[in-house]
């Protein structure tokens, strides 16, 4: 084959080596097992480059589905509640899957009602982030349920990073609005400027004492 997929059909050995040299290629078996062996006319360096290219690009895109676990008493107070919610927001938003267990102790495993009603408020809760993968049942002494994230961990990902972006990049101008507004305060003191930089203060008006 030539270097463009196009057939040259059958030739020796010797040849095929002479073609190669001529196009200033290499001659690579593609098909040892073929009879004739089947062989390319191609650049092997630019190929294994290419090739690994695409390779840490699939990487880079693959998703790997990662289930959290968050564990909830049905008696939970307001503030644990609270908390424990925003442990599955940030699970959520990352694309990953998190299971909720309720689990039971004593004499609650008779009221398994609380469980659910507390599966479904954090369901309800979460709605914008996620959904109802699984939807709540009892196993032994503990109630679960999971959630799936309406993104993919891909998209969560680069979402999260442009967000990330997002928020350095109006740090540094707040931090030159800062600068620019201390700047000019200094600018406007009358009898001169006095710059401080690293603990030490510097009279930049030669007839004020420091």
């Amino acid at each position: 084959m030539g270097p463009n997929g196009e057939t040259v059909g059958i030739v020796p050995t010797a040849d095929a080596l002479r073609l190669a040299q001529e196009a200033d290629l290499d001659l690579v078996e593609i098909a040892p097992q073929g009879k004739p062996p089947v062989c390319k006319l191609m650049d092997y360096g630019k190929f294994k480059y290419e090739n690994a290219q695409k390779a840490r690009e699939a990487r880079r895109n693959q998703t790997n589905v990662v289930i959290k676990e968050m564990k909830l008493r049905p008696k939970i107070d307001q503030h644990d509640y609270e908390t424990k919610k925003g442990h599955v927001v940030r699970f959520l938003r990352a694309g990953d899957k998190v299971k909720i267990t309720i689990m039971f102790r004593g004499r609650e495993q008779h009221r398994p009602e609380l469980g659910f009603r507390l599966l479904q408020r954090l369901a309800e809760d979460v709605t914008d982030l996620g959904f109802v993968e699984t939807t709540p049942k009892q196993d032994g002494r503990n109630m679960t349920m999971v959630l799936g994230p309406h993104k993919k961990k891909a998209d969560a990902k680069v979402e999260m990073e442009a967000e990330k972006e997002s928020r350095m990049a109006e740090r540094a101008a707040e931090a030159e609005a800062d600068r620019a507004e201390r700047e000019e305060r200094n600018a406007a003191r009358p009898g001169g400027t006095v710059r401080k930089e690293r603990g030490r203060s510097e009279n930049l008006d030669p007839d004020i004492e420091a």
